[in-house]
This record gives C-alpha cells, sequence and structure tokens, in this order.
C-alpha cells in the first residue's frame, strides 16, 4: 500500500513538472548579431561559452606549474642552487645545501612557500638557513636568518614574476581579440 502511494506521488509531481525546462523558446535572429565574431563576444560576456585559456568562473582554479609566472620565477631565481623538493601542489620549494667555492665553511639552504598565486608582497615565505661549520667541518650549527638576503630573494622573484605576467597577458592579448582575465578586470567588474 504504502509502496503504491509512493508511486502514485512520483507520478504526480513527474505530470506537474511535465517538459517545462525542455520547452521549446522562440529566439529572434535579431538578438544575435550576424558577425560571429560579435555572437562569440556576447556570449562570452553573458557567460554562454567556454575559454580554454581565461579563468572560469565555477570549479577549481588549477594552473600548471608552467603557466604560474610566480612558480617559474622562483625556480628561474635559484637555478644555480641543487633542489632538494618542488612541489607545486603543495607550494614549496626547498633547495638543498649550497655553499660558495670561496667558503666552504659556510653553506645556506633556502625553502620558499607559496600563500598565494597571485603577484604580491605577501605571496611567500622565503627561509634561509645557515649552516657554520669549523675548519674540520666537524662542528656544525644550523641557523636560521632573517638577513637582507630574503628581502632581496622576495623582491627578485616578485619582479621576475611581474615581467613574465606581462608576457602573458601581452601574447594572450594578440592570439585572443577578447579581453584576457586579469586580477585587476576581476576588481573593476566587482566594482560595478
Amino acid at each position: 500500500m504504502k509502496l503504491l502511494v509512493l508511486f502514485s506521488l512520483i507520478i504526480s509531481l513527474l505530470l506537474q513538472t511535465a517538459c517545462g525546462p525542455l520547452k521549446y523558446k522562440k529566439v529572434s535572429a535579431k538578438d544575435f548579431p550576424p558577425d560571429p565574431k560579435e555572437r562569440i563576444k556576447k556570449n562570452m560576456e553573458e557567460g554562454r561559452g567556454f575559454r580554454i585559456l581565461g579563468n572560469s568562473k565555477k570549479g577549481t582554479n588549477y594552473e600548471f606549474a608552467s603557466s604560474n609566472p610566480l612558480w617559474r620565477a622562483t625556480l628561474d631565481t635559484i637555478d644555480f642552487m641543487p633542489l632538494v623538493s618542488a612541489n607545486y601542489s603543495g607550494g614549496i620549494v626547498i633547495t638543498d645545501w649550497y655553499a660558495d667555492a670561496n667558503n666552504s665553511n659556510e653553506s645556506i639552504k633556502i625553502s620558499i612557500r607559496f600563500l598565494t598565486n597571485e603577484i604580491r608582497s605577501d605571496a611567500l615565505d622565503v627561509n634561509i638557513f645557515v649552516k657554520e661549520c669549523s675548519i674540520d667541518l666537524i662542528n656544525c650549527s644550523v641557523s636560521k636568518t632573517n638577513s637582507e638576503l630574503v628581502n632581496e630573494l622576495k623582491l627578485k622573484i616578485l619582479k621576475k614574476a611581474s615581467l613574465y605576467e606581462k608576457e602573458r597577458v601581452e601574447r594572450y592579448k594578440k592570439e585572443n581579440p577578447y579581453e584576457v582575465s586579469t586580477p585587476d578586470n576581476k576588481r573593476k567588474k566587482e566594482k560595478k
């Protein structure tokens, strides 16, 4: 009995909704521009389309490591040092101990953690560790330093990342006649 009532309830709900969402909608040709480029632009502005290279408004915002300017700039800046770990999904780069040929008793290790993909001053957490050893290289002490080198390294990475981002925007402006999404454009649209 309960099964019959449940079944009839489901059937009545389906009959009430009918095919409303699938109903044919009249479309006028006047609503759409004749030029295909203009139609594409209109559809993109209304959100009825997709971009392969643009930012989507739904889903995740995953970028490949090679397209992330901050990541590329970091690896290019510390390319002279051997890496122990470079984990893009974890957002961390750790170098191995590096010693200058002139001073073999002192070596440094750099740890860079990415706090955001945006190019801004607080996007990186840079730590530099200094290992100082005695002349016989037996007694070593490791300490974390917060010297000018940390600020110089951050500044160099951020400058290089901003240049990469500028190149990316210019390249896609040439390839794509429509607006390339940048953080500044998003903020302007949100204010309106």
